[in-house]
């Protein structure tokens, strides 16, 4: 039995304790789920009327067969949405709103379609279940959604979906870049743990190791098989799958996304919310890719040094109004000022840091990947590495580098490195 049917089935066990419930009743990864699909929607056991979720592009690669399939077990509700969709909260409360009727929902795709259908059915008390059309992202099986609202990047509450479905022929045939994105999404593991147990050692906040163990049970394979990605390798697609399938099934047994969701993810949500109009669009795994090598670069260069002499916080209110404006700034600087360093907290942090820095830099250590081999691993699979990469100016990703701490509470070696004065954009980029 695979790690993925021990977690489903409840019999997954560390140190001999039972993990919380991952929520979702049936995961099916199989090479080919032709034909399968009415069967496996009706181990679901959903109520008619079903909502079936696809946009212009996943209708045509999956939709149209799984509509036909839904309807061998009642009335369904087709939904076809545009594919140029967005992530954001009127799209979603559209979505609610279309799918209000339904007993259940079937979303078909990938990341906006499944963040958005999560969305829906939690609003609605209603579940949903998903059927892939890409290995790009690894949001499939949590309990969040990515939702832009008033133009800052959420995590918002959802649900998690009760069934996840991956034709494996199907996710090999998505478009290369989406097949990267997936790659990108899934090697910031290292980079994400590190910055979780920072915020852990500094600020004594939850932490838990057993979505990083989950990871870690696929995470050699995806290394060694970044390449065979590009060649519809069946076992890499497979390995793929797996590894965000299990980056879900993490995130939604801490309730959140912060075994995922770090520094990388900061930098990443800034260029998505800031970018000007008629800047190249990028999908977020490749972003994360690019990303994930600075906060890699960034972990290494603070772990090498000695410890870091932290002042209070130089950026205030002003400044964060000004750089993103009054209703962005406003959100951002109630996200920041939560974590913002004054003089007296800074002394306690110094005061334990002169204590336990060789301590911490052992522990988080431990749980690294050089950022050379996570870059080896990009460019076996033709993934962007650089801000040139997805297109954007030097510039631009400077202040994303060095802004981004302040769009959320979530203590990283960006504000670390802020702090003590050794966040120097230009040496990571």
């Amino acid at each position: 039995m695979s790690v993925i049917d021990e977690l489903v089935s409840g019999q997954f066990r560390k140190a001999g304790q039972a993990v919380p419930n991952i929520l979702s009743r049936v995961v099916l990864i199989e090479t080919d789920l032709r034909g399968k699909e009415a069967d496996a929607i009706g181990a679901l056991d959903f109520r008619a009327p079903i909502a079936v979720v696809s946009d212009t592009n996943t209708h045509r690669i999956l939709g149209n067969r799984v509509e036909k399939a839904a309807a061998t077990r009642g009335q369904i509700i087709p939904i076809h949405l545009p594919a140029d969709l967005h992530a954001d909260l009127d799209t979603a409360d559209m979505v609610a709103a279309a799918t209000c009727g339904a007993e259940s929902i079937l979303a078909v795709g990938s990341g906006t379609i499944n963040d958005l259908c999560k969305f829906a059915a939690a609003k609605n008390n209603i579940e949903c279940a998903v059927l892939a059309t890409a290995p790009s992202m690894n949001g499939y099986t949590s309990v969040n959604s990515a939702i832009t609202v008033e133009g800052l990047k959420k995590s918002l509450p959802a649900v998690a979906p009760v069934g996840v479905f991956m034709d494996l022929q199907v996710l090999s045939e998505a478009p290369k870049r989406m097949i990267r994105s997936g790659l990108g999404d899934s090697l910031c593991r290292s980079t994400a743990q590190a910055d979780w147990l920072l915020a852990h050692c500094f600020h004594d906040g939850p932490y838990n190791e057993l979505p990083f163990d989950l990871l870690m049970t696929e995470e050699a394979g995806l290394f060694a098989n970044a390449k065979a990605l590009m060649n519809n390798d069946m076992d890499a697609i497979g390995g793929l799958a797996r590894t965000l399938v299990l980056s879900g099934m993490g995130m939604t047994i801490c309730g959140g996304s912060y075994p995922a969701s770090q520094g990388e993810h900061l930098i990443s949500h800034y260029i998505e919310m800031m970018a000007r109009n008629g800047a190249p669009e990028s999908f977020h795994g490749e972003q994360i890719a690019v990303t994930t090598l600075v906060m890699a670069k960034l972990q290494e260069r603070m772990l090498a040094g000695p410890a870091p002499q932290l002042s209070a916080s130089a950026i205030d209110e002003a400044d964060v109004v000004k750089h993103f404006g009054p209703s962005i700034g406003a959100a951002c600087w109630q996200e920041y000022a939560a974590k913002r360093l004054d003089d007296q907290a800074a002394d306690r942090l110094n005061d334990h840091l002169a204590q336990h820095w060789p301590e911490i830099v052992k522990r988080i250590s431990a749980i690294t990947v050089p950022s050379d081999t996570i870059a080896a691993a990009l460019k076996a699979a033709d993934a962007p590495t650089s801000f040139a990469d997805l297109g954007l100016d030097r510039g631009f990703f400077r202040d994303a580098v060095f802004h981004a701490r302040t769009i959320r509470n979530r203590y990283t070696f960006l504000d670390l490195a802020d702090d003590s004065g050794m966040l120097i954009p230009e040496d990571l980029i």
